[in-house]
């Protein structure tokens, strides 16, 4: 099987990661799922090949040395694939995920459109969009940047492993820097920020102490930085970012982010119920007076109520948003009870509301 024909499928069936493994069928993730796609079995010698012919030597020297490695490949004027290629049991295996470079809105996306452009609109501090892989998060934050481009007249710089949307300047000025092609490592553009003048900094993850300590410095000194943590929800992405540094720097950490934290928007993606498709299931906390109270007293575990009263503020709490979705009738309750973090409590709520 050819890998366009791999493109071809996952565009037309809206297949969003499809699985290539030795003696293995296509399969692909739809709606969540991971199901078989093709029943036709991939040979050594079949991936082999898809690694030689699109993956750039420098990468295939990577997978050589780390046994794995991930790039992007361009295919036709719309569609962008991120390639995670790896050794299973000793034999190559590549995940490839689709990117529609076509850059949805808020509401398309289903966000809260309100919250998202007030977090836009912020000339410095830390957004923070968090959730597990395939959860949505590189593409609210392209919403996002995109949304700047076409508002402000502002440089943005984006620090990507690997740059997944590509974007065309507008009101602002866009600069995008790969890892491993444009800049060596995280640690040297972010040593080197300042010596661009960015407004807005995209930071592509923050995975340790030395990333989210140059992100809170950069916020610190005027800058609007965005950044994702594979986090699920707002108290364990503050815990995560206070677990980066030693115990006696954290009581300094936590001063810092009361007042740079902006906002944390925390993603789930649920299949829908009324038609095929995926609708998200979020959280929002904004940086309200008794947030930032909260957390410049060390009292993380009190913000989720704070969440869940915060409306007036923007706040939503993912319980809130999973009634609301059952409500509306976009997604079951079976499902919304399964990817809630209080199970019984939602369950209990749906059957005094009748909808379970």
């Amino acid at each position: 099987m050819k890998f366009n024909e791999i493109l071809d499928t996952m565009i037309e069936k809206d297949i969003t990661d499809a699985f290539i493994r030795v003696n293995g069928p296509l399969r692909g993730r739809v709606n969540s799922e991971v199901e078989i796609i093709k029943d036709h079995k991939f040979t050594f010698e079949e991936i082999t090949a898809i690694i030689k012919d699109v993956m750039p030597e420098r990468v295939r020297e990577k997978l050589k040395v780390h046994r794995g490695c991930e790039f992007t490949y361009w295919y036709k004027d719309f569609w962008r694939f991120r390639l995670g290629a790896f050794y299973q049991r000793g034999t190559p295996a590549v995940v490839v995920r689709k990117i529609d470079l076509r850059i949805p809105s808020f509401t398309d996306l289903s966000l809260p459109a309100e919250v998202l452009e007030k977090f836009c609109h912020e000339r410095r501090g830390m957004i923070l969009l968090t959730g597990i892989t395939g959860s949505g998060k590189s593409t609210t934050i392209a919403s996002m940047i995109q949304y700047i481009n076409s508002q402000f007249g502002r440089h943005i710089l984006t620090i990507e492993e690997p740059i997944e949307f590509t974007f065309v300047d507008d009101t602002a000025v866009i600069n995008q820097r790969e890892i491993g092609d444009d800049v060596e490592s995280y640690g040297d553009a972010l040593r080197q920020f300042a010596l661009h003048s960015p407004d807005v900094m995209y930071i592509g993850n923050i995975l340790d102490a030395e990333t989210c300590h140059a992100a809170i410095t950069a916020a610190e000194t005027g800058v609007l930085v965005f950044s994702t943590l594979h986090t699920v929800n707002a108290t364990s992405t503050i815990e995560r970012i206070v677990n980066f540094f030693h115990p006696h720097q954290q009581d300094f950490i936590m001063n810092q982010l009361s007042f740079l934290l902006k906002g944390v928007l925390s993603q789930r993606l649920l299949p829908r119920s009324d038609h095929p498709g995926l609708v998200p299931a979020y959280e929002v906390m904004t940086l309200s007076p008794s947030v930032s109270r909260l957390i410049r007293e060390n009292k993380i575990w009190e913000i989720p109520k704070y969440i869940s009263s915060g409306g007036h503020y923007g706040m939503k709490s993912f319980h809130q948003c999973l009634l609301e979705l059952v409500e509306a009738g976009k997604v079951s309750a079976a499902k919304a009870i399964e990817f809630s973090d209080n199970k019984e409590e939602l369950e209990m709520e749906l059957r005094n509301r009748g909808l379970l």
